[in-house]
């Protein structure tokens, strides 16, 4: 019986990758796996050398080459803007092991009108003059198929400002020479040379003096191209370009305050405005490269609403050099619920857990739950099994272990009043169904917890329901869900229940029964403050602003502030202690 099982499993292993090499097969000469998988794919695969590249402009027709000598780079260079004209980058590529004797690999590429080699009589001949603009360079020596300098990988970006972020990448000065249509973002080839690199990810740790600053930053709202400020403050007399005025505002930060990690707390990309994601993304991912500076990210509401899911925008971003963002386990629902571990200065263990969830972006039942979509059961079961098992190793720390969740949208309770340091010029658009994971925060004793979303709001507030019993604070799950009737229990439970639950007498024989006790029974709600200029801004001249984490392990403490774009630029807006000795303080700035 044994044996038949085993050999069963064999067999049925070698299907499996027989069936995935063909496909495989398949689509790299016909393309057979949906288009979607390929869109945020580069023009390149392991062993392959790019022989020619071409642009193929169409009206009226599917603008394709023939697809056994071609391969369409996916993205349209007008935008979709053009009114019935399209254009795409075709390359031709091949195996290094299939070349023969007369092919040429496509050793470099510029873009211009003039003949690069027009001033090099030496040179002159071997540029070779393609559609909109492109000149390139080849050579049929075999030593050069395999070197450092042959072209492996063609992409396109979008935009004046467009930037390349991934390591062994360049991008041209010049954008494609195209008829664009008004608004159209200019297109600009980006390529590899060589083989892929994939780059080393940072191992985060606490400094030398115990401590730890994050930099949250909360609705960049980024576009393809520079996109257009929404109610900046101060307006100024000329226009106001979102993304490079954004950007300028993050650099100068980063410089002043030197963080050691950025999180990015959603609404990166402003989907609406954004036709090319990739671009905008690549916008802060290359800041954050160039500073050396790692961070994570989470998704809002807008940033698929463009181009690109969030499974392929966080496949995009594991790669690139400092970041850590990741995609989390594939069982629960949404994209990114994970976790980052802060080392100690010198040793293994960690000094500091970061949680990352997805608010994921509006009701699946917005006739009974108007408005925003919840964290579901299954992502709350996840986080409390996952801090459950690192407490082990937490408690090998020589210091305090210290904790922090990051999500989008914010918590039903963010509604509540209480001790609240900073301001609250709009009403919280939490989800209308509540699903517990405030709760579930004070449960596993995370003291703090910073979301985005709500761009003109950026308070702290102290969150103490521990007089009000769980069941009169949660709603009736929706019918959707599942998992509705997931429960976390709380040292918050009082003698009221539900009617007509009496409680027993204690015997006097037997100890009272014991309800285990969080670490903190409060809990800080934060809000990071919107900084990006492409998002809204208003409500009586909202200044775009940052806020700020540093955690000082030796301490077991929490501090945040905030810094603004302009008006008060030198100062710490609102300086509070939220955390000290591992425990929630009553604190205001």
């Amino acid at each position: 019986m044994t044996r038949r099982i085993v050999r069963t499993t064999l067999q049925l292993a070698f299907l499996t990758s027989l069936l995935f090499f063909l496909v495989y097969l398949l689509d790299s000469r016909y393309r057979v796996l949906p288009q979607a998988v390929h869109n945020y794919w580069p023009a390149h695969h392991p062993g392959l050398v790019i022989t020619d590249i071409t642009v193929k402009t169409c009206s009226f027709t599917s603008c394709k080459l023939d697809p056994s000598q071609w391969h369409r780079v996916e993205k349209d260079l007008l935008l979709k803007k053009g009114w019935i004209t399209k254009a795409y980058v075709h390359i031709q590529r091949k195996k290094e092991e299939e070349l023969l004797p007369e092919e040429k690999v496509v050793m470099d590429i510029t873009i211009g009108r003039l003949d690069p080699g027009r001033l090099d009589d030496a040179d002159a001949e071997r540029w070779e003059k393609r559609q909109a603009g492109i000149w390139i360079k080849r050579s049929n020596k075999r030593q050069d198929s395999d070197s450092k300098t042959v072209v492996t990988a063609v992409d396109v970006l979008f935009g004046a400002d467009a930037v390349e972020a991934r390591v062994g990448w360049t991008i041209m000065d010049q954008a494609l020479n195209l008829d664009y249509p008004k608004g159209a973002p200019e297109a600009r080839l980006t390529i590899r040379r060589g083989t892929a690199k994939n780059p080393d990810l940072p191992v985060p740790r606490v400094r030398k003096d115990g401590k730890f600053k994050i930099m949250q930053l909360a609705d960049l709202h980024l576009s393809t191209g520079v996109g257009h400020c929404r109610e900046p403050e101060p307006k100024g007399d000329g226009i106001c370009e979102a993304d490079p005025r954004t950007l300028e505002f993050v650099e100068k930060m980063l410089d002043q305050e030197h963080p050691d990690m950025v999180v990015l707390t959603g609404d990166q990309v402003n989907g609406e405005t954004a036709p090319d994601a990739q671009s905008a993304i690549f916008k802060y991912a290359a800041l954050l490269a160039q500073k050396k500076i790692p961070y994570a990210a989470i998704y809002g509401n807008h940033d698929d609403e463009g181009s690109i899911t969030r499974l392929a925008s966080t496949e995009l971003q594991k790669n690139l050099p400092y970041s850590l963002t990741q995609l989390g386990p594939n069982m629960i629902p949404g994209v990114g619920n994970y976790y980052i571990r802060i080392l100690s200065h010198l040793g293994s263990h960690a000094a500091l857990t970061l949680y990352f969830l997805d608010t994921h972006a509006y009701s699946p039942d917005d006739k009974k739950y108007h408005g925003y979509d919840w964290i579901k059961p299954e992502q709350i079961k996840w986080f409390k099994d996952t801090k459950k098992r690192l407490e082990a190793d937490d408690k090998k720390y020589s210091h305090i272990h210290l904790d922090m969740a990051f999500i989008h949208i914010p918590l039903p309770e963010y509604r509540d009043a209480g001790i609240m340091v900073g301001e609250n010029r709009e009403p919280p658009t939490a989800p209308n169904y509540n699903s517990g994971f405030r709760d579930a925060l004070v449960e596993m004793g995370v003291p703090v917890v910073s979301c985005g979303h709500d761009h003109a709001n950026d308070y702290c507030l102290l969150s103490d329901k521990k007089d009000v019993p769980m069941k009169e604070r949660r709603d009736e799950a929706p019918s959707d869900s599942s998992s509705s009737s997931h429960e976390s229990s709380t040292s918050q439970n009082t003698k009221e229940g539900s009617k007509g639950n009496e409680e027993k007498p204690i015997s006097a024989a037997s100890p009272p029964p014991k309800t285990p006790k969080p670490k903190n029974d409060k809990l800080w709600l934060c809000y990071g403050g919107g900084v990006g200029f492409g998002g809204y801004g208003g409500y009586n001249g909202y200044i775009r602003r940052i806020r700020l984490f540093e955690f000082d392990a030796n301490e077991g403490k929490i501090s945040t502030w905030k810094r603004v774009e302009s008006g008060d630029v030198g100062r710490r807006i609102d300086e509070q202690i939220v955390v000290d000795g591992g425990r929630v303080v009553e604190s205001g700035p």
